[in-house]
């Protein structure tokens, strides 16, 4: 998830701030950094919660994928003439699809 900081880094890497409770009327800027204003942050905000979202299938196929012993998987295949690992894989992907 992203917040206050990450959204000013994403609009300014080289931003210098300190937020407290991540709260937008708690920003600090230090030095010389250009204020950002209040309405690009929370649009930034929402821009990086959407990119986020959108990869949710992505997160929850890796957590899948990472259960398969797919090395294992793949040899008994080669070995046993099966496709289980094939299988898994598009059980996972059939579960979790792409947007």
């Amino acid at each position: 998830m992203y917040g206050v900081c990450e959204s000013i880094l994403a609009i300014n890497p080289s931003a210098s701030v300190r937020v407290e409770e991540e709260d937008l009327d708690k920003i600090t800027w230090i030095g010389d950094t250009p204020i950002i204003p209040r309405a690009d942050i929370e649009a930034k905000m929402v821009e990086l919660k959407a990119a986020y979202d959108a990869l949710a299938y992505s997160r929850s196929r890796k957590k899948e994928y990472d259960l398969l012993n797919q090395f294992e998987l793949i040899s008994d295949d080669s070995i046993n003439g099966t496709t289980t690992h094939k299988d898994a894989i598009l059980a996972i992907k059939a579960k979790y699809p792409k947007p």
